[in-house]
């Protein structure tokens, strides 16, 4: 099962930070078990929600060079309150520290302004195709399927290293 966390992209810079924000819903079929009785956004999903906005920074940056953005490494995680049904989570990635593959990203989920959770994510990105040359195509497979759900995400795309906020 695959989870998009990011529903919709709000405000993106190119190499400094990106703003998204996760509208959650009781009919997210893994709420009925998160707890039942008190359903509430399961901590590993606010995580991923970060991740998730984090990728999509260093996509816009390098242009949607990399097939794979993963998780390398989650520091001073904090969890401060829930999340739950009918709330908005909005998410920011702020870039601490480049690298020609890693980022070092300071990363926040709040509701109406209040913290939710925090963290310094260092994610890492790469293509398929550098350890096993036959999956170029997958690559590109993935490349397009990206640009694709970030144009949906990101209604007023532009190039990269542009800075663009949504219109309300």
């Amino acid at each position: 099962m695959r989870f998009t966390l990011i529903d919709r992209i709000t405000e993106i810079e190119a190499g400094k930070s990106v703003t998204a924000i996760k509208n959650l819903s009781l009919a997210e079929e893994y709420l009925a078990d998160h707890f039942p009785g008190f359903a509430v956004m399961p901590g590993v999903m606010m995580l991923e929600a970060m991740v998730q906005a984090g990728a999509w920074l260093m996509r816009y940056t390098e242009d949607f060079k990399y097939s794979a953005v993963l998780l390398k490494q989650a520091r001073a995680v904090r969890f401060n309150s829930f999340v739950v049904p009918g709330q908005t989570l909005c998410v920011t990635a702020t870039l601490q520290k480049r690298g020609p593959r890693e980022y070092v990203l300071k990363t926040a989920g709040t509701v109406d302004g209040a913290s939710t959770v925090n963290a310094r994510l260092t994610l890492e990105q790469f293509n398929l195709s550098e350890t096993e040359p036959n999956l170029a195509e997958s690559d590109s497979m993935r490349i397009q399927s990206q640009r694709e759900l970030f144009a949906q995400l990101w209604k007023e795309a532009t190039a990269p290293n542009n800075t663009v906020a949504e219109t309300q």
